[in-house]
């Protein structure tokens, strides 16, 4: 039984034990919420956004793994099963990665890139991949010293080590891993199954939406019942369907389709999939704390966290989606460019006259959501009927 994929085969997209695998990032999302939700400082946001960047990464490169290995062989199956304990540990160290547990997140996270990208090198032996593989785990390897070196020394030290770190971790597969005597390698040696990829990511954006759906109903459920409270729950709530709509409605089949029929699947794959849609999945984290602030305090002024949250999350949701359209379509969202306009001049006006209370403000975000939902159904409906 060969460990590697035939991309030509027949059957189901993704693998039940990638599904299983994903339920660890479910906590990792809720881990990384709550670290903003809890310290909702400009220090605490660099915090979460550098941890979700290498949540992010942890998971993406599993993505990338199993789209080239067999999730159903033995070995593969055992290493997925020890990505899952590495990421668990990874996402219960979140929110002290900044301090008592940066050595238990440094070595998990560098567990997980080395390990698996060593196993990947064995399963591809033989392949065109193992050459990829080699210079991916090269460039692990030197990111791995500053990653623990950073963790280590603590303070000012750690977080400029782990920049560098995470730098090197994201440039690499920019510059295509240039590595000694191999080279570097090509987009096109990057033969992935472009429909995996596809829905590997969709079925992420559904695990970050349906965590936003958790800390509503949890936030609702802690919460004294009242009209209002009630009101900023329902609000809440069609906000995150109205994000499921403006990814899932059309874009993400047609964008799947552009990505399987492409001639270049690798070099699509790492756009519009490894790195747009990150802000995606930032904003979806972003959104969720917003709704958790303004459902637990729906009426008054809204303080600058609540602003920032409820209406910037959104509209990194958006500016990703406009990134991801433009790689894969090739033009610009007016829409979407509009409605992030309007979400940053709305947020700018509560800001300066600081009157408006916080369940305005997730009004204000839905029927923006909804605009963009509504205009993408009429605008494909019309373009079928042309």
């Amino acid at each position: 039984m060969r460990a590697i994929r035939n991309h030509g085969a027949e059957g189901p997209r993704v693998a039940p034990f990638e599904l299983f695998f994903d339920l660890v990032f479910v906590f990792a999302v809720t881990q990384l919420s709550h670290l903003l939700l809890d310290h909702p400082t400009a220090l605490g946001g660099a915090q979460a956004l550098f941890l979700t960047l290498a949540v992010w990464w942890a998971w993406m490169y599993t993505t990338w793994t199993t789209n080239y290995c067999d999730p159903n062989h033995p070995v593969i199956r055992i290493m997925l099963g020890g990505l899952m304990l590495g990421s668990l540990i990874m996402a219960a160290s979140v929110t002290q990665a900044f301090g008592d547990r940066a050595l238990w997140f440094a070595l998990a996270y560098v567990a997980i890139q080395c390990g698996r990208t060593a196993v990947v090198i064995w399963a591809t032996a033989g392949t065109g991949l193992q050459k990829v593989f080699i210079g991916v785990g090269f460039w692990f390897l030197i990111s791995a010293v500053f990653w623990i070196t950073g963790a280590l020394l603590g303070g000012t030290a750690q977080a400029v080590l782990w920049i560098i770190a995470l730098l090197l971790d994201y440039g690499a597969p920019m510059i295509r891993f240039p590595t000694p005597v191999i080279g570097r390698t090509s987009t096109h040696d990057w033969q992935i199954n472009g429909a995996h990829m596809a829905e590997r990511c969709q079925l992420f954006i559904i695990i970050a939406l349906g965590e936003s759906i958790l800390v509503t109903g949890a936030t609702l459920a802690g919460s004294t019942p009242n009209p209002a409270t009630f009101a900023a729950f329902t609000i809440c709530l069609l906000g995150s369907v109205a994000m499921w709509w403006v990814y899932f409605d059309l874009t993400a089949d047609l964008a799947a389709e552009r990505i399987e029929s492409s001639d270049d699947p690798g070099r699509l794959g790492r756009s519009a999939y490894t790195y747009a849609h990150i802000p995606m999945v930032l904003g979806i984290i972003v959104s969720a704390v917003g709704d958790e602030l303004v459902i637990a305090h729906p009426g008054g002024h809204a303080d600058l966290p609540t602003v920032l949250t409820a209406l910037g999350g959104p509209a990194l949701y958006l500016a990703g989606h406009t990134w991801f359209k433009y790689i894969v379509f090739g033009t610009l969202s007016v829409p979407r460019l509009t409605a992030i306009t309007a979400l940053c001049v709305f947020a700018v006006a509560v800001i300066l006259v600081p009157v408006v209370p916080p369940l305005v403000l997730s009004i204000g975000s839905l029927v923006i959501l909804i605009m963009v939902a509504v205009w993408d159904t009429r605008h494909y409906r019309r373009l079928r009927m042309a």
